[in-house]
C-alpha cells in the first residue's frame, strides 16, 4: 500500500490518472475506497490524489485529540514529498472545512477550490447534529449508530427505496465499527469544535466551486450560500432532491459539475 510517513505517522493515499493534479479531501465517515466509483470517468483527463486523513480509512490513528489544523500541515507535508506545488483542491463536508483552512495558509499552492456540503462555521445547529452522532459512537452499539447516523446523510426518498440495500450493508460496514473505529469517529467530530472562519473566507481570491444538496439536514444550503457570498470568484450549483451525501444520491450528475468546473475553470474569474 502506498503510504508516507509525515510526523511519525503514516499516511495512506492513491494516485489515479495524469495530468493537473485533484487532491480528494474526504467527508467524516469517508475514506479513498469511498471515491471508487469516480475513479474512471475523472482519471482520463486529471491526476486524482485520493488522500485519507488521520483517523480516516487506511492512515494511522490520532494518540490525542487534535484540530483540523493538524490535516492541513500534514496534507501540506504530503504534497510537498509528492513534488506537487500547485493543485485543486476539493473537499467534502469535513473535508471541506480542511480545504478551507488549507487555502487560508496555503493559497499559494490552490489552483481553485472545490467545496461540497460543507460550511465556514460550526455553528449550533450542526454541533446538534453532531453531538447526536457522538453519542451514538459512544455507545459502541454498532445497530444504533447505524440507525441514527445513516438516514441523515439521505433524502428521505433515497433512503425509503435504497433501504433493503443499506440493510444489506450493515453487515459489511459493522466489520470496520470496532471500538478503535468509533474513537477515531469521535476524535474527528471533537475536532471541529470552534471552526469558524467565515469572516476570513473573502481572502480567497482563486476560482471555487460551492456544491449544495437541496434536502441536505446535515449542512443546508444556507451554509453554502453564505460562502459563495463571500468569495468574489465562487460558482454556486444546487444539486436538486439529494441529501447530504450527494455524491452517492446524485453520481453522475457530481462528477459532470466537477469536470465542468476545471474544464472552464478560466471563465469562473469573474469578479462579481
Amino acid at each position: 500500500m502506498p503510504y508516507l510517513e509525515i510526523k511519525n505517522k503514516r499516511i495512506y493515499y492513491r494516485e489515479h490518472g495524469e495530468g493537473e493534479v485533484v487532491v480528494f479531501l474526504n467527508g467524516m465517515m469517508m475514506s479513498t475506497i469511498s471515491w471508487s466509483p469516480f475513479i474512471k470517468v475523472f482519471s482520463r483527463e486529471y491526476k486524482m490524489l485520493l488522500v485519507d486523513l488521520i483517523d480516516q480509512g487506511f492512515s494511522d490513528k490520532a494518540d490525542n485529540d487534535y484540530d483540523q489544523n493538524m490535516h492541513v500541515e500534514i496534507l501540506k507535508e504530503l504534497l510537498e514529498e509528492l513534488g506537487y506545488d500547485k493543485i485543486h483542491l476539493f473537499g467534502i463536508s469535513y473535508g471541506g472545512q480542511v480545504a478551507q483552512l488549507f487555502t487560508l495558509r496555503y493559497k499559494y499552492m490552490v489552483k481553485s477550490l472545490i467545496l461540497s456540503n460543507t460550511t465556514s462555521n460550526v455553528d449550533n445547529h450542526i454541533k446538534r447534529n453532531l453531538q447526536t452522532w457522538y453519542k451514538a459512537a459512544k455507545t459502541y452499539d454498532s445497530d444504533l449508530f447505524l440507525k441514527t447516523v445513516i438516514p441523515s446523510l439521505y433524502s428521505e426518498k433515497f433512503y425509503k427505496e435504497n433501504f433493503e440495500w443499506f440493510n444489506g450493508n450493515k453487515k459489511q460496514l459493522k466489520r470496520i465499527l470496532n471500538k478503535e473505529w468509533y474513537e477515531a469517529f469521535m476524535r474527528g467530530i471533537k475536532s471541529t469544535d470552534g471552526f469558524d472562519i467565515s469572516f476570513k473566507i473573502k481572502e480567497f481570491d482563486i476560482p471555487t466551486l460551492i456544491i449544495s444538496s437541496d434536502l441536505d439536514e446535515i449542512m443546508p444550503i444556507r451554509y453554502q450560500k453564505y460562502i459563495y457570498e463571500k468569495i468574489p470568484c465562487s460558482r454556486w450549483i444546487l444539486i436538486k432532491d439529494s441529501g447530504h451525501a450527494c455524491i452517492y444520491e446524485k453520481p453522475h450528475e457530481f462528477i459532470s459539475i466537477l469536470l465542468g468546473f476545471l474544464k472552464t475553470i478560466d471563465f469562473n474569474m469573474i469578479i462579481r
